[in-house]
């Protein structure tokens, strides 16, 4: 799988985790020159508090756009330093 934003691949797994219809990417697979953490989060019932990054290629800034969990819920447990994305972000295979 890879994710793909603004022509250019930040991140790129064979090891994706899927939860609710979003591929879990390894955190050690993003391409950490991208992703910039932010202060954002939010609170999934079942997961936990998730924190946020902006993805930045060629001067372009994708506000928020991957999210993961530093410490999800046990139901969750799986995707522990993994990342999903929206906004904009291609996941493919």
């Amino acid at each position: 799988m890879k994710a793909i934003w603004n022509g250019t691949t930040i991140a790129e797994s064979d090891q994706t985790i899927e939860v609710e219809g979003n591929q879990y990417f390894p955190k050690s697979s993003l391409k950490m020159d991208y992703f910039e953490e932010i202060s954002q989060r939010t609170t999934c019932p079942w997961k936990g508090e998730a924190h946020y990054y902006d993805v930045k290629v060629e001067g372009e800034v994708n506000k928020g756009s991957a999210w993961y969990y530093p410490d999800p819920k046990p139901k969750a447990a799986q995707i522990k330093d993994h990342v999903a994305f929206w906004k904009g972000v291609e996941v493919k295979s």
